[in-house]
């Protein structure tokens, strides 16, 4: 135990000399310890002393099949022996051909066409350009602008942070791509229209998109782009009737539907897509993380027939792309976890147990600091109030306290990883891997009872 307890103290201090970590204040482990995974299975992970986590986050909402699925990595492993890398740039290989044509199978309506890419950043900024240019070679050049909703989070790059609509991360970059414009989400908890009927509200923030259109000019407008179930901000699912309008709006402008499910697909809401679960067609959809679940890095720009169809003739070409998408080792995973979801049924197990999950998190209404447990699938989020009866919520010092001077940890030590986040009003946020049961709910549930029980004695 002694040489275990000073592994894990070297490679902390290794990290925090020498590791940039993503989205993390370096000073805070000025006089801390950097947490060090090492090992996963199932729904657990370890850390360098040999202390057990439930991983309720999924890692980052990527590793859907669970860890230390061995059929997964070895098939990494006989690919990289056969065709290490080869590009898909003019050229083809079977792993990226099988892929492709296995997920056309499983998509909505007729989107039959993938761009491969590394990740989901790089899908949302490939589909913002593709419908530049779809645009442009169908006769609609000033159609360049695309609209997103307040606080969803769609990328990093600087097309993609540009749609994202959370201010704190944009701010230090700006100025941005121009032509990303902003709508209302769907956070019904935090309705200040039609708060008393969730079908009402759901066609007012539709209606806002077509507001905005005609606002901005449908002659400048390429693109709308949405999340099945936003997560930035928590976990807010599309009222009844919200997609069907939100398409009708596009179609009525000739602008295009664009599914972010780099989070939602693959199985997070019970379906491989998203937008089968709630009934609507896009003309493109965004994938990525669940894809392989993390495997490998893979993403995806999926594209209707009709967006494919002026790249089909004459010298046009989309002029894009990206050095390692569709990497035949990304490949080759992504096709045995799809392998792995059908022998293991993960999509239905969602779909058989997303009701319980519910209810175990709504047991935890009972507390005064939870306002709201919302989601669908095995995707939800609990919103942290001051007063349940008014719904107050912490100013920003007093957030500052409660998630990064308490609750991170405080989940961290009492052995689970989720995230607590106020990227909007705070919130802990939940994406277990697909195959978890009710003892996994009575294990979140139990914790996050003990850790915001004393959270609520600390404010």
């Amino acid at each position: 135990m002694t040489q275990q307890i000073s592994t894990a103290q070297q490679l902390s201090q290794s990290a925090r000399d020498h590791l940039w970590m993503h989205f993390t204040r370096l000073s805070s482990y000025e006089q801390s310890p950097v947490p060090v995974i090492v090992k996963g299975e199932g729904p657990y992970v370890w850390d360098a002393a040999g202390k057990r986590y439930l991983d309720g986050l999924s890692g980052l909402y990527v590793v859907n099949a669970g860890h230390g699925r061995t059929e997964i990595a070895d098939a990494a492993s006989r690919q990289a022996a056969t065709l290490g890398y080869f590009p898909v740039w003019s050229y083809a290989h079977p792993a990226a051909i099988e892929l492709a044509e296995r997920l056309s199978t499983l998509t909505p309506g007729d989107l039959n066409r993938f761009f491969f890419t590394s990740g989901g950043s790089e899908a949302v900024e490939s589909a913002w350009k593709l419908a530049r240019q779809y645009h442009k070679a169908t006769g609609n050049p000033n159609k360049y602008k695309i609209l997103s909703r307040n606080i969803a989070y769609h990328g990093t790059t600087m097309g993609a942070l540009s749609i994202t609509g959370i201010p704190a991360i944009r701010t230090p970059f700006e100025p941005l791509v121009p032509g990303a414009v902003k709508v209302p989400n769907t956070n019904f908890y935090r309705a200040t229209e039609h708060a008393d009927n969730y079908a009402e509200f759901g066609r007012w923030a539709a209606d806002a998109i077509a507001q905005t259109i005609e606002i901005e000019g449908p002659e400048t407008v390429a693109a709308v782009i949405l999340e099945p179930v936003q997560n930035s901000g928590g976990s807010f699912p599309p009222p009844p009737g919200y997609f069907e309008r939100v398409r009708q709006i596009c179609d009525e402008n000739n602008v295009l539907l664009i599914s972010d499910e780099v989070i939602c697909a693959f199985g997070r809401i019970g379906d491989y897509f998203a937008a089968n679960r709630y009934g609507y067609v896009p003309d493109m959809i965004t994938c990525a993380k669940g894809l392989t679940s993390g495997y490998a890095p893979l993403g995806a720009l999926i594209a209707s027939d009709r967006i494919v169809e002026p790249f089909l003739s004459g010298s046009n070409s989309f002029a894009h792309g990206i050095t390692f998408g569709g990497h035949p080792v990304s490949s080759a995973v992504a096709l045995a976890n799809l392998d792995y979801f059908e022998k293991e049924d993960l999509n239905g197990n969602v779909r058989r147990n997303e009701a319980a999950f519910r209810a175990t998190l709504e047991k935890l209404s009972d507390l005064p600091i939870v306002g709201d447990v919302r989601g669908d699938g095995y995707f939800y989020a609990i919103e942290l109030v001051k007063d349940k009866a008014s719904k107050e919520t912490f100013n920003d010092e007093e957030a500052e306290r409660l998630l990064r001077g308490y609750l991170s940890t405080a989940l961290y030590e009492h052995g689970i990883h989720c995230r607590a986040d106020d990227r909007g009003d705070p919130v802990i946020q939940l994406a277990p891997p697909l195959a978890c049961d009710q003892s996994h709910f009575d294990e979140i549930e139990a914790t996050l009872r003990t850790v915001l029980t004393e959270a609520w004695s600390r404010l």
